[in-house]
């Protein structure tokens, strides 16, 4: 058997890839999800990406391994069980199980950030790191431990939640009950609250030049970095301080993990050292110096690639234990 699949279902974009077994990605297809229309539908067209993929490279099923899934929200990886996905409208939906009838191929099922990390640690910016700790700054803050090229879970499946911790200082409440969350702060919506509330509070801006102030919904995260850049203080005042409190956050990850490389990405690490130059100064003076000292911090290099591969190695990984 010469190929692995993998796959990065996300509530907006299904992409599907097929590699080699040493991880090489030959062809990739991305697709909308159309989630409005049911698990069934979803997890029919998904299905049936996959077969056209190995149609087009002329491969029979019976050269195919397994395949993998990474689906957002909280999964069940040994039964292959969707639990509860907010951004797909699912709640315990057997995908695997549905895949692998379709097919006729083994399939596995994981969480999708953990199949981004471990794309990242094994063929990624992590790649030739033992302990690799895997960070996506979107419109939250979500994580996964890839400890010697295997997945680290915790207890129930749950070890990860970074952005979950509650800051000092912070209250602002947070989706899952708690207030002042790290994410509530350090992830797209947080910035964007942070900038609202600062122009909302009598603070002036360039964005209110480039937004009518009725407008101020429609700013994004990439709206700030160009404020930035423009000298706006506002917005150098709102990275500056989301920097410095993601790198305090991370400053816990570090001394109960040791990771030997931390690997960000997600859309937010586009704002580059603007955010993460003051979130390595806060970690460098958070963390004992012997942690600093042999941590690498890097962006991640795969981007939409990288739930795709971690998707299929963790497949092949399954199978092969």
């Amino acid at each position: 058997m010469d190929f692995v699949v993998g796959v990065d279902l996300g509530g907006t974009n299904i992409v599907t890839g097929l590699l080699d077994r040493e991880g090489n990605l030959k062809r990739t297809c991305k697709l909308p999800t159309e989630a409005h229309l049911g698990s069934s539908y979803v997890i029919e067209k998904i299905g049936k990406i996959i077969q056209s993929l190995l149609a087009e490279e002329q491969i029979d099923k019976s050269r195919v391994l397994a395949a993998g899934v990474g689906n957002p929200g909280f999964v069940d990886p040994v039964r292959g069980v969707s639990l509860f996905s907010a951004n797909l409208g699912w709640k315990d939906v057997p995908v695997a199980d549905k895949l692998r009838q379709q097919l006729e191929i083994p399939v596995f099922l994981d969480n999708d950030v953990r199949m981004y990390a471990l794309g990242e640690a094994l063929q990624g910016a992590g790649k030739g790191h033992d302990v690799v700790l895997g960070i996506t700054l979107g419109t939250g803050i979500a994580a996964a431990i890839v400890d010697r090229g295997k997945l680290f879970y915790g207890g129930g499946y749950m070890a990860g939640e970074i952005g979950h911790i509650p800051m000092e200082g912070e209250s602002t409440p947070c989706p899952c009950g708690v207030r002042g969350c790290l994410e509530t702060v350090a992830s797209a919506t947080g910035i964007i609250r942070q900038v609202r509330a600062a122009i909302e509070g009598g603070r002036s801006s360039i964005l209110q030049t480039w937004f009518e102030s009725e407008d101020l919904s429609r700013i994004t995260a990439a709206d700030v970095t160009r404020a930035y850049d423009a000298g706006d203080p506002v917005a150098i005042e709102v990275l500056s301080h989301t920097g410095r409190l993601l790198g305090k956050g991370l400053s816990y990850a570090v001394s109960l993990l040791s990771p030997d490389a931390i690997v960000i990405g997600g859309g937010v690490a586009f704002a580059g050292e603007r955010l993460f130059a003051p979130m390595k100064e806060e970690l460098e003076h958070s963390v004992y110096h012997g942690y600093w000292e042999r941590i690498s911090i890097r962006t991640a290099e795969l981007l939409d690639d990288a739930g795709v591969i971690g998707s299929a190695l963790y497949a092949k990984q399954r199978m092969e234990s």
